[in-house]
């Protein structure tokens, strides 16, 4: 065994002639211990919300997305777009058109988001297990003799709508390729109509608060496209690797389109939790820093009492060095112990947590989409705790071996 080890592991569990300084070392190790389960706990459980949120897009939002650099819309025929769909990862492919468009039912009329699908979308998102209304409990965009339109519930409650209602939407696009007939405003929109075929929920407010989806071909009469999108999406062959994916196709497209993943679709609200994640890393890395103060006095206090055990080393031919090395490795110890029980008890909280949801969101069931914090383990994080809260006390310990010890060690 390394004989510096080795001493410094006797003078960690060893009884000291002062009982402060094993209650101090008590101490240190109790504040590691709590500072790593915070840290464990805070980031197992903002990578559950991370979770929660990216499963909630998946209902509406597809693994892959397709959209032009510049510009609105595109030409969906290009050879190298349809080459995209020969791609063994590529199981679905969606043709998109969206846009604003003012919609009015009676006498209440809102300006929203139009969004024309083929019949692929079904396939392609989970949109039938979100549906809180329609009309035969599933999502349809149009039959023999009518279009249909899904509302968001936000959308359908400013209009005034479910989808038993037997009047149709009226949705009115300005003409894009005319100029305003300021004599006979009204002839200077495309009119349509559809029928509200379902109300779905997403609990995001974008799509909720502010959206409409209608068959394809109805949104690009009403544009005045023939074949143009403005985007496409992709689902993906079950195991096929997104990111895999998505170099293919950037390969295949070059850079007049942008592919981007769910997480990049909703870039801004992703960066805000990873941010949030961090600053609340950076906020526990800080008590932990506090914690380990604790470290620097238990140190010192015992560099003082074992003054006459530094002298006796020395005369049995002990360096600086090597007594430096002792005492550097009880600060370790210290952190190193309270680092390794700390993330034990952590992780094991987290699995309790994730099995049971010991701890609630709220008093009342139903109150939030989940009824426990979620949460989710990652092993990067978890090593990333370990190394920081090592590191923090490698410099805790090695402060006082080095700049007090001068006083206390050194002949």
């Amino acid at each position: 065994m390394n004989f510096p080890f080795y001493i410094a592991r006797r003078y960690l569990f060893s009884k000291k002639s002062h009982n402060a300084i094993n209650i101090i070392s008590m101490v240190s190790v109790c504040g590691v211990v709590v500072a790593t389960i915070a840290l464990v706990c805070a980031l197992s459980v903002l990578n559950g919300f991370v979770s929660l949120v990216s499963s909630m897009l998946s209902n509406f939002d597809p693994e892959l997305k397709i959209l032009p650099a510049h510009g609105k819309v595109f030409d969906p025929t290009l050879p190298a777009v349809q080459e995209v769909k020969k791609l063994p990862g590529v199981a679905l492919f969606c043709e998109v058109l969206q846009d604003n468009a003012l919609v009015r039912y009676r006498d209440r009329q809102i300006v929203t988001t139009v969004k024309g699908v083929d019949d692929t979308f079904a396939k392609l998102t989970r949109i039938d297990s979100i549906l809180i209304d329609s009309r035969d409990g599933k999502f349809v965009l149009a039959d023999e003799v009518a279009n249909f339109a899904s509302l968001g519930v936000g959308t359908a409650t400013l209009l005034g709508v479910r989808a038993n209602y037997s009047d149709p939407l009226e949705i009115y696009v300005p003409k894009r390729d005319e100029k305003v007939n300021l004599a006979n405003p009204a002839s200077s929109f495309n009119l349509d109509y559809a029928f509200i075929g379902s109300v779905y929920a997403t609990n995001q407010q974008m799509y909720d608060e502010n959206f409409m989806l209608l068959p394809l071909p109805l949104v690009r009469s009403l544009f005045h496209y023939e074949k143009e999108v403005s985007a496409i999406e992709l689902a993906l062959a079950p195991g096929a690797d997104v990111n895999s994916v998505k170099s293919q196709i950037k390969s295949l497209l070059g850079e007049n389109f942008w592919v981007k993943d769910r997480y990049e679709q909703q870039e801004a609200s992703f960066k805000m939790m990873q941010g949030e994640k961090w600053m609340i890393f950076l906020i526990l890395c800080f008590i932990l820093i506090l914690a380990l103060f604790n470290v620097i006095g238990s140190l010192s206090m015992l560099m003082i009492e074992k003054k006459e055990d530094v002298r006796t080393l020395r005369n049995m031919g002990a360096d600086d060095r090597l007594i430096r090395r002792i005492f550097l490795f009880e600060g370790w110890m210290i952190s190193g112990l309270g680092a390794l029980i700390g993330v034990i008890i952590g992780l094991t909280l987290c699995l309790l947590q994730q099995e049971l949801g010991i701890i609630k969101l709220g008093q009342a069931a139903g109150s939030f989409i989940i009824d426990a914090y979620p949460v989710r383990v990652e092993a990067g994080d978890v090593i990333l705790v370990f190394i920081t809260v090592l590191t923090i006390g490698f410099l805790a310990a090695w402060y006082p071996v080095h700049y007090l010890g001068k006083k206390w060690l050194d002949k």
